[in-house]
């Protein structure tokens, strides 16, 4: 697949790969456009709980160096690693999330815009070996556990207890990645994030940090 910023030299004939990528790039100009590939009770969570357009395309610049494999914590419906997969094609996107029938919608998604780089787990975030992953997307997936948050169903358990649980369970994760580990947070209390790791930049209001493990 032709690297983001490569252009054909005249008189060159695009791979597979390439068209794909074409046709595929109107879901791409907006998040209304995006929302064609879901149906109408998902696209009415995606205000809430599903990252915009804009801030998936920062956020895949800054974790896709090098063929880097990137884990979006709690996935949803997986638009952050589709957004990606099609921007940064570089890089490797792995979403997981627990409930299944938004895993669905997820690889039905894919299948619509024919992405290989992208992959969706179905577990538990604590289930996964974190060695296996270079850089780390969290759109704070745990706020769900918090009394008076909105929910996006009812078909887990949601507790304060679980939300400092996983809070303190991804902090350990984080706490043993190497130093220049690549973290990105959007609308977090930042309780996950360890000492070593430091912001390097920040939009939205400081809501969305870019963070680097020293």
């Amino acid at each position: 697949m032709m690297q983001q910023g490569q252009n054909n030299l005249p008189g060159e004939l695009n791979t597979p790969g390439d068209d794909i990528r074409t046709d595929n790039a109107r879901f791409f100009h907006s998040d209304a456009h995006f929302n064609e590939l879901y149906p109408p009770e998902i696209v009415s969570l995606s205000r809430r709980h599903w990252t915009p357009l804009p801030i998936a395309r920062k956020v895949a610049a800054f974790l896709a160096v090098g063929n880097a494999q990137v884990l979006d914590i709690g996935c949803g419906v997986g638009k952050f690693c589709l957004a990606a997969g099609h921007i940064a094609p570089n890089g490797t996107f792995y979403g997981v999330e627990q409930r299944k029938r938004l895993l669905r919608h997820a690889e039905k998604a894919k299948k619509a815009l024919r992405l290989d780089n992208v992959h969706f787990i179905n577990a538990n975030f604590t289930q996964l070996n974190f060695r296996e992953f270079d850089h780390f997307y969290f759109y704070n997936a745990f706020y769900e556990n918090l009394d008076g948050t909105d929910k996006i169903d009812d078909s887990i358990d949601y507790s304060a207890e679980l939300f400092h649980y996983y809070n303190r369970f991804l902090h350990r994760q984080l706490d043993q990645k190497p130093a220049g580990t690549r973290l990105v947070t959007f609308h977090s209390l930042e309780d996950e994030v360890p000492r070593d790791f430091h912001v390097v930049d920040s939009t939205h209001s400081n809501l969305l940090k870019f963070w680097i493990k020293s």
